[in-house]
C-alpha cells in the first residue's frame, strides 16, 4: 500500500515541506483546491523533489475546460520528469454556478466527456492523432505546430476521479487511471456500491482492477496525548456532520441505517446549527467512518479494514512526531 499526505499550503516553506515528505519516504504529495490554485504549488513541490510523486486531490473539473487542463497536465508531468497525476473532482452545482461561475450539465456523462477530450487532445500532441472531438458538452477540433507542445518525453499524465455515487465512480472505471474515494464514506458502502461501480466500469472499458488504483483515507482519529485526541476527534465529528449534511451522500449513511439523518442535518446546516450537527455523531459512526485509537491502533486497523481494497492512503499522522510518522509510513507501505 502506498502512502500520500497533502502539500502545506505555506508557499514560502514548500521546498522543505516536499523534502522532508521525500525523506520520510511518502510515496507521493497533493493539493486540494480549497482557498489556493492546487497546480502552481505542485511546480514548486517538483522543482525541490526528484522522486516523490505529485498530484492534485483534487482539482475542480468543470471550472476549467478540457484544453487548460490538457496544458496543465502535459506541464507539470513534463516539468517533474513524469512524476504528475491529475485528480479531478466535479464538486456540487452551486459551487460551479455560483463560485466558478461555469455552465453545469449532467455531471457523470460531463465528466466521462472532459477526460475523453483531454485524452483526445494527448493523442494528438503525442500521437499526431487528427483532433477532431465533437461531444455533448466539448468540442475539440483546432490544434496547430506552433500550439503543441516540444517537450513530449513523458507524455501525458494520469487521470484519477473523486467519486461518491455509483454512477460517477463507474465513469472513473471506464475513463481513468484510478478512484479517489471520498473520505466521507465507509467499509460497508465501499464494499457494497463502490467496488462493483468500479468493475462495471472497467469492464466496459476492457479493463481490469490490475489496470486500475483506488485511493482511501478513512477519517483518522488519534493524538499524541488526551488533548490532541479530543481535538482529533471533534475536527473528525464535525467534519462527518458536515458531509452528511449533503442530499448526495444521503446512501452514504443509508447503507449503516442512518439515512434519516441526513434531511436533519441539512436542516441544522441551513439554520447554521454546526455545532450541534456535530454533536450528534456518536463514537460508533466515528468508528464507521474512520479509524480512531491509539497510533499504533490506527496503522493496523488501516491495514486490516482497507489493506485488501485501496492500493493507497493519505496519511499526514500530524497527531505524531517526526519519528513515529517514519515509522508509521514504513509500517503501512509494507503491508
Amino acid at each position: 500500500m502506498k502512502v500520500d499526505s497533502h502539500l502545506t499550503a505555506d508557499w514560502h516553506k514548500i521546498p522543505d515541506h516536499v523534502k522532508k515528505l521525500e525523506a520520510q519516504g511518502y510515496d507521493a504529495t497533493g493539493t486540494a483546491e480549497m482557498n489556493h490554485d492546487p497546480f502552481f504549488p505542485l511546480l514548486l513541490a517538483a522543482e525541490h523533489s526528484e522522486k516523490i510523486e505529485i498530484k492534485t486531490g483534487i482539482a475542480v473539473a468543470f471550472a476549467r475546460s478540457p484544453m487548460i487542463l490538457a496544458n496543465l497536465g502535459h506541464d507539470l508531468n513534463a516539468y517533474s520528469k513524469g512524476r504528475f497525476t491529475m485528480g479531478l473532482g466535479s464538486q456540487i452545482r452551486p459551487h460551479i454556478t455560483k463560485r466558478f461561475s461555469m455552465p453545469w450539465g449532467a455531471p457523470a456523462p460531463q465528466m466521462k466527456e472532459l477526460v475523453e477530450a483531454m485524452r483526445a487532445i494527448w493523442a494528438n500532441w503525442y500521437e499526431g492523432e487528427p483532433l477532431k472531438f465533437e461531444g455533448e458538452y466539448y468540442n475539440h477540433t483546432l490544434m496547430t505546430p506552433a500550439f503543441t507542445p516540444e517537450n513530449k518525453e513523458y507524455g501525458p499524465p494520469k487521470v484519477i476521479l473523486a467519486a461518491v455515487g455509483p454512477i460517477m465512480t463507474r465513469v472513473a472505471g471506464e475513463v481513468a487511471d484510478g478512484l479517489i474515494i471520498h473520505p466521507f464514506s465507509n467499509e460497508k458502502y465501499i464494499r457494497e456500491v463502490t467496488l462493483p461501480a468500479v468493475e462495471e466500469g472497467l469492464r466496459r472499458s476492457g479493463r481490469t482492477m490490475d489496470d486500475f488504483e483506488i485511493s482511501y483515507t478513512p477519517f483518522l482519529i488519534s493524538g499524541k496525548d488526551e488533548k490532541t485526541f479530543e481535538a482529533s476527534k471533534r475536527a473528525a465529528m464535525d467534519r462527518i456532520a458536515f458531509y452528511g449534511s449533503t442530499p448526495a451522500y444521503k446512501q452514504v449513511l443509508g447503507v449503516q441505517g442512518w439515512g434519516d439523518m441526513q434531511p436533519e442535518l441539512n436542516a441544522m446546516s441551513k439554520q447554521g446549527k454546526w455545532k450541534e450537527m456535530g454533536d450528534m455523531i456518536t463514537d460508533e459512526m466515528l468508528n464507521t467512518f474512520g479509524v480512531m485509537g491509539e497510533p499504533d491502533d490506527v496503522v493496523t486497523e488501516i491495514i486490516r479494514r482497507f489493506g485488501d481494497i485501496t492500493h493507497r492512503i493519505d496519511g499526514g499522522f500530524g497527531f505524531v512526531d517526526d519519528e513515529k510518522r517514519r515509522e508509521m509510513v514504513a509500517k503501512i507501505r509494507a503491508a
